[in-house]
C-alpha cells in the first residue's frame, strides 16, 4: 500500500526582520465601526512590517481624543506614552533626548493639534524633531458630541445644520512654513497613498507632518460636510502618484506611465513622485505653500507629498547629542560637579 507524504502547512508571510504582521498588531479597536482612523491604524501596521521595524525600537506618543486612542490598536510591543490634551509635542521632544536611538510616531487628532496643542506644535515644527506626526483630521471633536474643530472649512455644515464661519487652520501649510521637512496630506480610504507615504515617512530623518482626512461616521460624514467620505472621494485632487521603493527592495519602475521625480532618503531610499497633472517640485518651499493656498481658493482638498527637504539639520543634530542615550548615562556624567557650579557662580559676580 502507498503511503503519501504529508504536506507541510506553510507559516506566515515573514518581513525582512523574521516577524510576521501579527507582531505589528494591537488590541482591538472601540472606535465606531466604520471610522477612519482605524484604517490609518491599518496602514500604519502594513508600513511599519513592510520596512521591517523592529517593534521595540519605536515610541508611540498621543495626546487626548479619539485619535489618540489609536496607538493602542497597533505595534502593542512598542513603548507608548498617552499624554494629556495638546501636549504631546513637548512629552516627545524629551522622550527623544532621553533616548534619540529609537524611532517615534505621533497620533494627533485636529483638535489635539490644531486648538488646544497648536503652540506646542507650532515649536515641533520649527524644531525639526526626527519624528512622524500623523494628524487624524475629522473636522469635529468626535469625544465631546461633533462640534466644530479649528481644521473645520470655512461654510461647511454639522448635522445639527450650524454652518461654519471661521476660516480653518492649514496644518499643512503651517508646518511647510514653520520648517518640518515632510509635508503631506492624504486620505484615509485612499490605502495605495497612504501606505507608500508612511513608508516613505519611516526614512526620512526630521519631522514628518502628514494630515490624514478621517472621517467621522457619527458626527461629520453627512451632505455638507467637507471630511466626509463623499466629499473626498468627490474632491480628491492628488498632485502627485506616490510610490515608495525601501532600499531593501528590488527596484522596478514602469517609466512609460509619465515622468519621475526621484527625492533621495538619508538612507539610500527612495521617494518616488509620478507627475499627474503638472510639473510640481516637492523641494521648492514657497510653491508648496502657494499651491496649498491656491487649492483653498478653488475648494480642492488636494493630497499627497506637498514638501520634502533631506538637507536640514534636526533638532538632535543641532544639540550634538552624544551617541549613547541620555537615559542611559551615569549621573557623574549628567550632573557637573560642584567645582563647576562654584566657577559659574564667581563668574556671575
Amino acid at each position: 500500500m502507498a503511503t503519501t507524504t504529508p504536506t507541510a502547512t506553510p507559516g506566515p508571510k515573514l518581513n525582512h526582520i523574521g516577524l510576521p504582521v501579527i507582531e505589528y498588531r494591537g488590541g482591538k479597536s472601540t472606535l465606531c465601526a466604520g471610522c477612519g482612523h482605524n484604517a490609518i491604524s491599518e496602514r500604519i501596521i502594513d508600513a511599519m512590517f513592510e520596512m521591517g521595524v523592529e517593534p521595540e525600537r519605536m515610541m508611540k506618543m498621543s495626546g487626548i481624543g479619539c485619535s489618540s486612542k489609536s496607538p493602542a490598536y497597533f505595534m502593542s510591543r512598542s513603548h507608548s506614552f498617552n499624554s494629556v490634551h495638546g501636549r504631546m509635542p513637548s512629552v516627545s521632544t524629551g522622550a527623544h533626548l532621553a533616548n534619540h536611538q529609537l524611532q517615534m510616531l505621533g497620533v494627533s487628532g485636529d483638535g489635539d493639534t490644531a486648538s488646544i496643542g497648536v503652540g506646542q506644535f507650532v515649536h515641533l515644527m520649527r524644531r525639526n524633531l526626527p519624528m512622524i506626526y500623523i494628524i487624524e483630521d475629522n473636522g469635529v471633536y468626535g469625544l465631546t458630541k461633533g462640534q466644530f474643530s479649528a481644521t473645520a472649512d470655512l461654510g461647511s455644515k454639522l448635522k445639527t445644520g450650524i454652518i461654519n464661519d471661521l476660516p480653518a487652520i492649514d496644518t499643512c501649510a503651517l508646518a511647510i512654513q514653520l520648517g518640518a521637512t515632510f509635508v503631506g496630506r492624504s486620505f484615509s480610504g485612499d490605502k495605495k497613498q497612504l501606505l507608500a507615504m508612511l513608508k516613505a515617512a519611516i526614512s526620512h530623518k526630521g519631522t514628518v507632518m502628514l494630515d490624514v482626512i478621517s472621517p467621522c461616521v457619527t458626527f461629520n460624514d453627512h451632505e455638507g460636510s467637507t471630511k466626509s467620505y463623499k466629499f473626498m472621494q468627490e474632491f480628491d485632487e492628488p498632485i502627485n502618484e506616490v510610490g515608495f521603493v525601501a532600499s531593501f527592495e528590488d527596484i522596478a519602475v514602469d517609466y512609460n506611465s509619465g515622468e519621475i521625480y526621484d527625492v533621495e532618503m538619508h538612507d539610500g531610499s527612495s521617494l518616488r513622485l509620478r507627475k499627474l497633472h503638472e510639473d510640481y517640485d516637492p523641494t521648492d518651499k514657497a510653491n508648496a505653500v502657494r499651491t496649498l493656498m491656491e487649492a483653498e481658493e478653488k475648494n480642492e482638498v488636494l493630497t499627497g507629498v506637498f514638501y520634502i527637504n533631506t538637507e536640514k539639520p534636526t533638532f538632535t543634530d543641532l544639540l550634538n547629542l552624544v551617541d549613547e542615550p541620555l537615559s542611559t548615562l551615569p549621573e557623574s556624567m549628567t550632573r557637573p560637579p560642584k567645582e563647576a557650579l562654584d566657577r559659574l557662580m564667581s563668574s556671575l559676580q
